[in-house]
């Protein structure tokens, strides 16, 4: 009689299955916010469709905020899940340095080979 093997199992989920966190630090409506929102949008949809959320902080409405993700500029993207924290500056319209910076260089070589 043998004896079953154990599964460990992890907690973490395949890239296919993971959940991101975005939160995207801005001040007010201005330019570059509004085309940071509309790239990470594009980015998201593109990449990680379904699979993501997206916070938006208002820093002129709310400026305690920042002091948790230790925001020293605007715009910012802060990539909360998954681990590690990845933090990007700009209006995340160089679509190539979004990626490295999210780590998404993997999803994007999959999506473009199928």
């Amino acid at each position: 009689m043998s004896t079953p093997t154990k599964v460990k199992k992890s907690n973490l989920a395949p890239p296919s299955e993971q959940r991101w966190e975005l939160r995207l630090y801005v001040a007010g409506q201005t330019s570059k916010s509004v085309t940071a929102f509309a790239n990470l949008k594009k980015i998201c949809a593109e990449y990680i469709t379904g699979k993501y959320t997206i916070e938006v902080v208002d820093l002129v409405t709310n400026p305690t905020l920042a002091k948790g993700d230790q925001i020293l500029a605007v715009p910012t993207l802060v990539r909360k899940l998954p681990s590690p924290i990845r933090k990007i500056l700009g209006d995340l319209s160089d679509t190539q340095r979004v990626l490295v910076g999210l780590d998404l260089r993997e999803m994007e070589k999959q999506s473009h080979e199928s």
